[in-house]
């Protein structure tokens, strides 16, 4: 195969559906396609869906782009969603999903005092806690996350993850080892996937799954990611200092550091990301709170009207309810939205300096915590399209704004799926 035929395809397991793109060695995308859930007979955490959504969007590339093409293949999926596989990898219960909660609170209590303050593990919707109670299920095996499976029905080969996937689980990327501390708690570790680099080399496409849609056995599977991981990969942003806001439902920040930074009491992980770190947290603040306020045309018009010489300065903290998760955590703080103002444009205003604010403090805690300052800064989620939101937090946060490559996670699986050919050619020479 020569490099100008190579292909690379990233598949996305988001909330809603699945996307998938392929592109070359340039990263140009050749195809993209997505597919609903909701067009497959089931729900959202069953695998035999994930299974027919996975293969409608392969087989869709492979309509367009020749099989002995693809070079590589990666995979990502929603961070904490989990199930329980028998002794040869096959599902054995629906998925435990990532945001359903533990309500064993043995469970839970036996997490908080056996795993340390800045493990990723702790709180209602734990990874290891969902990986506790699958445990106990007849036929239980052993765990695999949602990208797990999937690559393992591609490569054929169980009982892997990647240490993004795994965080939430107890990984501790730092080490790169699953810490002593589990088998104190009721998880068999013995069921635990052995861990790899996000991006490492598996093996040939020959699993079940990869043999019914065709993709060649000179085709390499690589360990899968997170989707939030996968999606900063695709803006670009490959150096220390270089950070990516998701201005989305909530606002999620994350930094590129040469260090790891774990601090729970600001609701503040890392991913391990090549060599570099990507830490960073989630605020319940964000755009849920504008659409409970405007209107789509609302927001578009009125901020069209905002005056950006003038301050408002009201010291919102715009939240729906009661609650923090960083850069403040903490499950009591009141929302800030008063007084309100007559004018719907300065209440806009308002807001928008609040949930600024809000992330100009993220990326403070996070260089105070021995992180790189922040250098320059893309965008990704809905927020982005705000050109007069976009200029205010430019000023606020006194920063380079730099538009990203892509805002779609899919490529960053793709560029994840072209580092592990790269890595697994260069092996060979």
């Amino acid at each position: 195969m020569n490099t100008e035929s190579e292909k690379y395809i990233g598949i996305d397991m988001g909330t809603s559906g699945v996307r998938a793109l392929c592109i070359d060695a340039d990263l140009s995308v050749c195809h993209r396609v997505k597919i609903a859930f909701s067009a497959f007979d089931g729900v959202r955490s069953d695998p035999a869906v994930w299974t027919q959504a996975v293969s409608h969007v392969i087989a869709d590339i492979l309509s367009h782009i020749d099989a002995d093409d693809i070079t590589a293949i990666a995979v990502d999926g929603t961070s904490g969603t989990m199930i329980a596989t028998d002794e040869n990898g096959s599902a054995v219960s629906l998925a435990r999903m990532y945001n359903d909660v533990c309500s064993d609170t043995d469970v839970l209590e036996q997490i908080s005092r056996c795993a340390p303050n800045d493990s990723a593990v702790h709180g209602v919707s734990s990874g290891l806690a969902k990986a506790i109670e699958l445990s106990r299920l007849p036929n239980a095996a052993g765990v695999a996350h949602e990208a797990d499976w999937l690559t393992a029905a591609l490569s054929g080969v169980i009982g892997l993850s990647d240490e993004n996937n795994a965080l939430k689980t107890g990984y501790d990327p730092v080490l790169s080892a699953w810490p002593e501390w589990i088998d104190k708690t009721d998880m068999d570790s013995s069921l635990l996937p052995t861990v790899l680099r996000a991006g490492q080399p598996i093996g040939p496409a020959i699993g079940k799954l990869a043999h019914a849609l065709g993709l060649s056995e000179s085709t390499l599977v690589v360990a899968g990611t997170t989707d939030g991981c996968a999606s900063f990969l695709a803006t670009g942003a490959q150096k220390p200092g270089e950070g990516v806001s998701a201005l989305g439902s909530t606002l999620t920040i994350k930094l590129l550091s040469d260090v790891p930074i774990f601090a729970p009491e600001y609701g503040i992980y890392s991913h391990k990301i090549g060599d570099a770190w990507l830490a960073g947290g989630a605020s319940n603040t964000g755009g849920v709170v504008l659409s409970h306020f405007f209107s789509d045309d609302q927001l578009a018009e009125l901020s069209l009207r905002i005056d950006l010489s003038v301050t408002q300065g009201l010291n919102y903290y715009p939240l729906l309810k009661k609650g923090e998760r960083f850069p403040i955590n903490d499950n009591t703080l009141e929302p800030k939205l008063t007084p309100r103002p007559a004018s719907d444009v300065h209440f806009l205003h308002g807001i928008l300096e609040g949930i600024t604010a809000i992330e100009k403090l993220g990326y403070q805690r996070l260089a105070e915590l021995g992180g790189p300052a922040l250098v320059s800064l893309r965008t990704v989620g809905g927020g982005a399209k705000n050109a007069t939101w976009t200029q205010l937090r430019g000023a606020s946060l006194n920063v380079v704004l730099v538009e990203s490559n892509s805002v779609e996670a899919a490529m960053g699986s793709a560029i994840l799926a072209q580092r592990g050919a790269k890595e697994a050619k260069a092996a060979l020479a």
